[in-house]
């Protein structure tokens, strides 16, 4: 379904946009790919990284949905990944992530609906069920948001939820974090040795997401499995 597309992939610098456009590059041929994001230093560094013609980077905010009516144009399929995403920083300016997360998925879904976009997968997490933080939150407001979309008259477009959880490597993420602890003090910080986390790598989970937009059919929200990792009480090993 992705050959021949134009897809528009929001945030799409950042590892989630990266990873996904890699995989519609080598595994299918579209047309297009317009990298929708705010940051253009990261653009440029994308550039450089992927230096392929089919790719259409784009200086542009999920806020404005001005921008995002003109972009949206002649696109089949739209990956919406951009959000406010670090929950402390999200927890110190809540008006910020409410603007980014939840008027900006609205704006997303307005303009799909306006330019008779096929389908948008909107990327969620499980934070946001029964949330216990701002971000958490909004992303529980975005999955209503877009479910609802579905059910808009006259709406053809198909939309659809993507709940990830934790992902190994991404931005911000803890695995960058535990290195860095490493190279400076060789230790790391944990909440609890006797912690379960749940991570699945970022490869697996745009694999999954490709997946699932090829079996969308509207109103879904997409859960995925992912493996424990705890420590074995019997060896003392993880």
């Amino acid at each position: 379904m992705f050959n021949n597309k134009t897809v528009l992939i929001t945030g799409g610098t950042g590892s989630w946009g990266q990873e996904l456009a890699k995989q519609l590059l080598e595994k299918y041929n579209p047309k297009k790919i317009k990298i929708y994001s705010r940051g253009e230093e990261k653009q440029v560094s994308m550039m450089h990284k992927f230096h392929n013609p089919k790719l259409d980077f784009i200086i542009g905010d999920v806020r404005d949905k001005n921008r995002l009516d003109i972009q949206l144009q002649d696109v089949d399929i739209v990956f919406h990944l951009a959000a406010l995403k670090h929950v402390p920083i999200c927890e110190i300016h809540p008006v910020e992530a409410i603007n980014t997360n939840i008027f900006g998925t609205q704006n997303v879904i307005d303009s799909a609906i306006k330019n008779k976009i096929k389908k948008v997968i909107v990327a969620t997490t499980d934070k946001g069920v029964d949330p216990l933080n701002i971000y958490g939150a909004t992303k529980s407001c975005v999955e209503k948001l877009v479910i609802a979309a579905n059910t808009s008259a006259g709406n053809k477009t198909i939309f659809a939820c993507f709940r990830a959880g934790n992902l190994l490597g991404t931005t911000g993420s803890v695995v960058p974090l535990f290195k860095q602890q490493i190279k400076m003090n060789n230790e790391i910080t944990i909440t609890d040795k006797n912690m379960t986390r749940f991570f699945l790598p970022i490869n697996e989970t745009i694999d999954l997401l490709l997946n699932v937009t090829k079996k969308a059919v509207g109103g879904e929200i997409f859960v995925t499995k992912i493996p424990p990792y705890y420590r074995d009480r019997n060896n003392s090993s993880c």
